[in-house]
């Protein structure tokens, strides 16, 4: 199995930067697609950004297109999100995924692990 723990959440004013990250442990052999997700209170889980291992395909959702940016370190099995000029409606729980298939994909139903989420809250 894989565990996923994600860090790096916080409080910043609008304009701000935070940059997560994603260890995971277990068989992380196993995983290709490695993903970010977020819920904002009221609202339903929304794909946030995705890469794979094998070719390092990249998906953003139009959102955040520009803003963030997402990497992977295979040699520590770390996921990162930069994200930068950061607005309100970025606040939201933040999700890492997993994903042991071979197609990259932005559903969240195609993610086989899940981490816990870290708070990202930012202010006006």
């Amino acid at each position: 199995q894989v565990q996923l723990v994600e860090s790096g959440g916080g409080l910043v004013q609008a304009g701000g930067s935070l940059r997560l990250s994603c260890a995971a442990s277990g068989r992380t052999l196993s995983i290709n697609g490695m993903g970010w997700f977020r819920q904002a209170p009221g609202k339903e889980r929304e794909f946030v950004a995705a890469i794979s291992r094998s070719r390092g395909t990249i998906y953003y959702a139009d959102s955040v297109k520009g803003r963030f940016t997402i990497s992977r370190d295979n040699a520590k099995n770390t996921v990162y999100l930069q994200m930068n000029s950061l607005k309100p409606e970025d606040t939201a729980v933040y999700y890492c995924a997993a994903d042991t298939g071979v197609i990259l994909t932005t559903l969240d139903r195609g993610y086989d692990y899940w981490g816990q989420g870290t708070q990202v809250t930012v202010s006006s």
